[in-house]
């Protein structure tokens, strides 16, 4: 049991950092229900949480999350 927990405390897939799901532009697309071609745009101009990997947009679904919910405020406080 022992070698098992230290393997586990040891592998970098097992900490909750390597959990986070990392989206495509498809697949963030199909998430947010829009066009590839507007999360490639919104991307390049920086107003939404990307980041590379080689020449790939990738983006964290956390971060996706709370930027839709930060937008979601900055809608709601704009009404008043």
């Amino acid at each position: 049991m022992y070698a098992s927990t230290t393997r586990a405390a040891l592998n970098p897939m097992a900490s909750p950092i390597a959990k986070q799901e990392i989206l495509t532009i498809k697949e963030l697309a199909e998430h947010l229900k829009v066009n590839e071609r507007t999360i490639y745009r919104l991307a390049s101009a920086k107003k939404i949480p990307a980041f590379k990997v080689g020449g790939s947009w990738r983006f964290s679904k956390a971060d996706i999350d709370a930027w839709i919910k930060q937008q979601s405020m900055e809608r709601i406080g704009s009404q008043d």
